[in-house]
């Protein structure tokens, strides 16, 4: 940052588990000053406000746009509202990091394109892994090395979320990730194959999702994504990449982190990259969130993967993919 950079004037509009932590990590960030958070009840607002003391609150987000000094604004509400809310901050002349996907729907995605700048600086998705310490690193050694021969993506879940997000499907909510990174590393080239598997539970619910992408160059990527970690596991499960080229090959195991508390069980503390403690702001969040304040002041582009078009490219991939599962 430079000496001459203004900090954004950000809001918030959703204040679930996400939401939060972005409100969290804004406020602590010399970037960005927290101007507004937004909320559909007035309970969860007051509760935020109690961690955030002094900064306005909303349950109207029209009333928000209106009155805030909001320049910039992070979208962390349910997937449903995320095209009817970007497109009012679009045609309100705002600034938009938004949490993928764009929709669950591929034709509502696409309807925001003509609010989009060509080069998307108007609309930035929240793609927090791009700024990862981990895959950053992994990105620089396959640019480095060259061509990626296989690619192998795994993100398990706890088996809870099948009773407590009824509907929730793997693919859409945790290898959909994957599917952006694996995106960033073939450099947005699309695929020329899909396959994919689901498993249902007993009751017919989605608990796991197989898949399988084949490249004109051969290479190849398969992806496993469920809801089946015990509760004794990391309470976000765990996720592993591994990553194969001619002569090397490279793995992540970036959640949970290696710092691990036992008392009477184990404990992961940094279950994730993200911090938003009183020292400060750190990890993969807090990276992110300085990227979007810089391409909100011009002094950055947008990342490729965190692109408008970039998340179109990924939701026509998980379309494919769906179609490929069906009755499986």
């Amino acid at each position: 940052m430079t000496a001459a950079f203004e900090p954004v004037k950000v809001g918030v509009i959703g204040l679930g588990r996400f939401g939060r932590l972005h409100a969290l990590t804004l406020s602590k960030l010399a970037e960005a000053q927290l101007v507004a958070v937004v909320g559909r009840r007035e309970e969860s607002v007051a509760k935020l406000q109690t961690e955030l003391v002094g900064v306005p609150g909303w349950t109207n987000l029209d009333q928000a746009i209106l009155e805030s000094q909001a320049e910039a604004w992070v979208v962390a509400c349910s997937t449903s509202e995320h095209v009817a809310v970007t497109r009012r901050l679009l045609n309100a002349g705002k600034s938009v990091l938004l949490e993928k996907p764009i929709s669950e729907s591929l034709s509502d995605a696409e309807s925001l394109r003509k609010l989009v700048r060509p080069d998307s600086a108007n609309l930035m998705l929240g793609h927090i892994l791009l700024f990862n310490s981990e895959f950053r690193g992994l990105r620089a050694e396959a640019q480095h090395r060259g061509s990626i021969s296989y690619i192998d993506c795994v993100r398990h879940r706890p088996a809870t979320i099948v009773r407590d997000f009824p509907g929730e499907n793997p693919l859409h909510a945790a290898m959909v990730h994957d599917l952006y990174s694996v995106q960033v590393l073939k450099k947005c080239v699309d695929p020329v194959r899909y396959s994919a598997q689901y498993h249902r539970t007993a009751e017919g619910a989605i608990d796991a999702a197989l898949a399988q992408l084949q490249w004109s160059d051969g290479t190849l990527a398969s992806f496993a994504a469920s809801y089946l970690t015990p509760a004794g596991m990391p309470p976000r499960g765990f996720d592993r990449m591994e990553v194969f080229g001619a002569g090397w090959c490279a793995r992540l195991l970036p959640n949970p982190r290696p710092i691990e508390v036992w008392d009477e069980q184990a404990r992961w503390p940094m279950a994730l990259e993200i911090r938003a403690d009183d020292i400060g702001p750190t990890g993969m969040m807090a990276e992110e969130l300085r990227c979007f304040c810089k391409v909100v002041r011009g002094q950055a582009t947008v990342p490729t993967g965190a692109r408008y078009f970039d998340a179109l490219q990924v939701q026509r991939w998980m379309f494919k993919l769906e179609e490929a599962a069906i009755g499986t």
